[in-house]
């Protein structure tokens, strides 16, 4: 038995609402249980400066986690003057994810930042952040398209993340914070609307698993990626 009482298969409940913010091009509040991740997408009309006369977006991700969205307060990296590791290394995947279904080209030499901030945190923040930051990123295009400021869609396809585990000796879906803090094993998936692979993050916390085990992980990952691609196409109608 699961501590939530879901199935084995089962996702926490998905809530998506658009336009949270009045000024980003594209904006999101993505609710994964008691996740919940604010996502804003800004457009600059400059790339960075490693990409400047090379006909060439970019699109990038920041991440991070406010004060109180744990059980206690953590102090505001700010005030440390620096990123944590941690932070450095999620926001990067963020990044990679989105990244991968854009058509950089397309996109004509500028810049995309998604900025996903933790208001609260129950497990899975990172796979939240990817699954609401494609929201905001699809909203932002949107707006080019619509101004015509680009002439093709630069965005190819929908990409969502989640986690999948084995926790008390059975593979589960959609871990939170109970099940992620005491798994034997622990992934994260993150998966294209057409069902191809970005990235896959998985670790034995004790005994190490099998490539079987590995294949039983990615179906539920595939199982649990395909719905939140529904709940984004849900969110943004269409």
């Amino acid at each position: 038995m699961r501590p939530s009482g879901r199935a084995l298969d089962q996702l926490r409940t998905i809530s998506i609402e658009t336009g949270v913010s009045r000024h980003a091009e594209g904006s999101c509040l993505i609710k994964v249980g008691d996740t919940h991740v604010l996502c804003t997408a800004s457009i600059e009309d400059k790339p960075p400066p490693f990409l400047r006369n090379s006909g060439m977006g970019w699109v990038t991700a920041e991440y991070g986690m406010l004060p109180r969205a744990t059980h206690t307060r953590g102090r505001r990296e700010a005030a440390a003057g620096k990123q944590s590791g941690r932070t450095q290394e999620i926001q990067r995947l963020i990044g990679r994810s989105l990244r991968a279904v854009v058509d950089r080209q397309a996109m004509g030499e500028r810049q995309i930042t998604v900025d996903c901030d933790v208001i609260q945190a129950d497990g899975g923040t990172r796979c939240a952040a990817i699954t609401g930051g494609w929201v905001a990123l699809r909203l932002a295009m949107d707006v080019l398209v619509k101004k015509g400021i680009v002439t093709s869609d630069p965005l190819m396809d929908h990409v969502a993340a989640v986690s999948c585990g084995i926790y008390a000796g059975q593979m589960v879906l959609d871990l939170d914070y109970d099940e992620d803090s005491s798994a034997g094993t622990d992934g994260n998936f993150v998966i294209t609307g057409a069902g191809k692979l970005v990235e896959v993050q998985a670790s034995a916390e004790g005994a190490p698993f099998s490539t079987a085990d590995l294949g039983t992980l990615l179906e539920l990952a595939a199982k649990g990626t395909a719905d939140l691609v529904a709940a984004q196409r849900a969110a943004i109608g269409r």
